[in-house]
C-alpha cells in the first residue's frame, strides 16, 4: 500500500484541513483583495535571481552549508530541513504586500501562516511539514533549489500569486507529493517534468501560466484524477498515450495544439469531462469518440475539425454539454445526437452543416439548448450566406480516407436532397455570436492554513482526501512598474466566470459558461460539479499582454 493512500494518513490530513476548508469557504465570499501586477522588467529580474542561485548538474548542498542559528532548536531533522527550505522560499521573495510570511521566523514552522504538519507516513513518533498554501497570497516569487528540501509536502497550492521562473529540478525529491497547483502565476519553460518523478501524484493544475513545449506522453501514464494546461503556450500534437489516462477531468483549452484528436481518447473510461477549445486541431472526428460514454462535457469549439460527424456521437450516452461550434464542419447533424437522454446543450454554431433533422431543430424536452446558427441550413434563420457556404460545400472532406478518422468507413455526407442556398445576408455579420456553454460554479480559494484540490476564477482548494481541488480566484492585477496597485486590463477576449474549483473559470478562456446561450468564453473553463471535487475554473490572466 502507498503511503499516500494509508487510511491513518486521510484521516490525519481530514481533521487537519477540517476547520480551514470551513474557513477558506467563507473566505470566498469576501472581495479579493488589489492586487500588484509586476512588469516585464520585474519578472525578468525574478527569474535572473533563480537562474543565479539554481545550483549545478541539479544537486543541493548539503544541508551543513547553511547556517542554522544554534539558538534554534528543531524536535527532528526532518523538521529542520523543512526549515531550510521554507526561509529559502522567503528570501525568494521579491513582493509580500499581504505580509503572508511574515510571521516566518523561528523554528516553529507548524505555526508559520500557509504551513501545516502532520505526522509522518513512515514513523508516528515524528511531526513533518505536510503542505504549503498560499492560494490567492498575491506574492512575487521564484522557486528556490531549497524546495528539494521539503521531502514531506504532499500540498503545494500556490495559484493565483506572481511567481516566475521555472520549477527546479531538485523538487523532483518530493516523492509524496499528491496535489501541486500554481496555477495563475507567471511560471515560463517546457512542462515541469519533476511532475512525472512523483509517484503519488493526483492532481496537477498548471492554467494560467507561460509554460510551452510538448507536452511528455509520459504524462498521460501516471495515476491522475485531474490535469488541467489550458491557458498555457504549449504547442505540439496530444500524444496517443492519451487513452491510458485516468484523469477525469482534462483541459487543453486556448493552446497551440495541432494534428488529431488521437484514437484511443476512446479507452478514457473514467473521463468525465474533455476541453479542447481554441487550438488548431484539425482533421475529422475519430469514431472513437462515441465510446466515451461517462463524459458529461464535451467541448472541441475554435478548432478546424473538417468532414461530417461520426454517427458514433450517440453513443455519448451521459453527455450534457456538447459543443463543436467554430468549426469546419459539413454534412447532417446526425439525428440521434441530438435525442441523448442527458443532453442540455448542443451547439453546432458557426460550421458549414447543411441538412439538420427536426429533433434538432425542435427539442423533444424542456430546458435543452440548440444552436444551429451560421451553417448553411436552408430555411433556418441566421444563416451563412450562399457565397460562405459554397467553397466549403463544394469540396466535401471524405472522412473515410481523412487520416484522422483513420479510414473509419465514414463517407462524405450528401444531402438527401439538394439544398437550396440561402439568400445573401439579411443581417450585418456579428463576430462570433455567443454559443450556449454550461458553467458550475468555482470553490473558494484557500487562505492561510493549508488546504487541498483546485479550480477556475476565484480558484479554491480541498484535500486529497475529499478529492475537491482549489480553484485561483479570478486576479485583477494593474500593470505598473512599481508598487502601485492599479486594476489590471480586463480577460483576454472575454471576462472569466466565477471561482469555482481550484483555478477559477477559465476552463474556457472567454467568460463563464451558462445552460442558456451565455457569452461564448475563451479563457476559462468549464468543469462538472459532479465529480468527486470542486472545480472552479480559473481566473482571468494576470498578465494578460504577457
Amino acid at each position: 500500500m502507498s503511503l499516500i493512500d494509508n487510511p491513518m494518513y486521510k484521516l490525519q490530513i481530514l481533521q487537519a484541513f477540517g476547520c480551514f476548508l470551513l474557513f477558506s469557504s467563507l473566505f470566498s465570499l469576501l472581495p479579493t483583495s488589489t492586487t500588484f501586477a509586476l512588469t516585464d522588467a520585474e519578472a525578468a529580474y525574478i527569474v535572473r535571481r533563480q537562474l543565479k542561485t539554481l545550483p549545478p548538474n541539479d544537486e543541493l548542498p548539503p544541508e551543513v552549508e547553511y547556517e542554522v542559528k544554534v539558538s534554534l532548536t528543531f524536535s527532528n531533522q526532518r523538521l529542520k530541513k523543512a526549515y531550510i527550505g521554507l526561509q529559502a522560499l522567503k528570501k525568494a521573495i521579491y513582493s509580500d504586500p499581504m505580509n503572508k510570511t511574515g510571521d516566518w521566523v523561528g523554528s516553529n514552522v507548524c505555526n508559520y501562516t500557509g504551513v501545516f504538519c502532520s505526522e509522518a507516513l513512515d514513523d508516528k513518533t515524528l511531526t513533518v511539514v505536510s503542505g504549503v498554501d498560499l492560494n490567492h497570497a498575491d506574492i512575487a516569487a521564484h522557486f528556490p533549489a531549497e524546495m528539494g528540501y521539503l521531502t514531506d509536502l504532499a500540498l503545494i497550492h500556490l495559484n493565483s500569486n506572481r511567481f516566475c521562473g521555472i520549477v527546479p529540478k531538485t523538487m523532483s525529491r518530493l516523492k509524496l507529493m499528491y496535489e501541486f497547483d500554481i496555477s495563475n502565476n507567471r511560471f515560463v519553460g517546457p512542462f515541469p517534468e519533476v511532475a512525472l518523478s512523483w509517484p503519488t501524484i493526483r492532481f496537477i493544475d498548471l492554467r494560467y501560466n507561460n509554460f510551452e513545449g510538448s507536452i511528455p506522453p509520459e504524462l498521460f501514464e501516471k495515476n491522475l484524477d485531474a490535469l488541467f494546461l489550458n491557458n498555457n503556450r504549449f504547442k505540439s500534437t496530444i500524444p496517443k498515450a492519451i487513452g491510458k489516462s485516468t484523469v477525469s477531468v482534462v483541459t487543453f483549452a486556448n493552446n497551440k495544439f495541432e494534428g488529431c484528436i488521437p484514437h484511443s481518447i476512446g479507452k478514457m473510461s473514467n473521463l468525465n469531462e474533455i476541453i479542447f477549445m481554441n487550438n488548431n486541431l484539425v482533421g475529422c472526428f475519430p469514431e472513437e469518440v462515441g465510446m466515451l460514454t461517462n463524459v458529461t462535457i464535451f467541448d472541441a469549439s475554435s478548432n478546424a475539425f473538417t468532414g461530417s460527424l461520426p454517427e458514433s456521437l450517440a453513443g455519448m450516452k451521459n453527455i450534457e454539454s456538447l459543443d463543436l461550434s467554430h468549426n469546419k464542419l459539413t454534412g447532417t447533424v446526425p439525428e440521434n445526437v441530438c435525442k441523448l437522454p442527458k443532453l442540455s446543450n448542443f451547439t453546432f454554431s458557426r460550421n458549414y452543416f447543411q441538412n439538420e433533422p427536426n429533433d434538432c431543430q425542435v427539442p423533444s424536452k424542456k430546458d435543452i439548448v440548440f444552436d444551429d446558427t451560421y451553417n448553411c441550413l436552408p430555411g433556418r434563420p441566421k444563416q451563412r450566406s450562399t457565397k460562405e457556404c459554397q467553397p466549403v460545400i463544394s469540396q466535401l472532406v471524405d472522412c473515410s480516407k481523412d487520416k484522422c478518422a483513420g479510414g473509419g468507413g465514414r463517407s462524405p455526407h450528401k444531402p438527401k436532397h439538394k439544398p437550396k442556398p440561402n439568400p445573401e445576408p439579411q443581417q450585418p455579420k456579428q463576430p462570433h455570436p455567443p454559443t450556449p456553454v454550461h458553467h458550475h460554479p468555482p470553490p473558494s480559494p484557500p487562505k492561510e492554513s493549508p488546504k487541498t484540490p483546485i479550480k477556475q476564477a476565484g480558484k479554491e482548494e480541498v484535500s486529497p482526501l475529499e478529492r475537491s481541488r482549489p480553484p485561483a480566484p479570478p486576479i485583477h492585477p494593474p500593470p505598473v512598474s512599481s508598487p502601485p496597485p492599479v486594476h489590471s486590463p480586463p480577460p483576454p477576449v472575454k471576462p472569466p466566470p466565477a471561482p469555482v474549483y481550484s483555478p477559477p473559470p477559465p476552463v474556457h478562456s472567454p467568460p463563464p459558461p451558462v445552460k442558456s446561450p451565455p457569452p461564448r468564453p475563451t479563457e476559462g473553463i468549464h468543469l462538472p460539479p459532479n465529480l468527486g471535487f470542486q472545480y472552479s475554473s480559473p481566473p482571468p490572466p494576470m498578465f494578460p499582454g504577457y
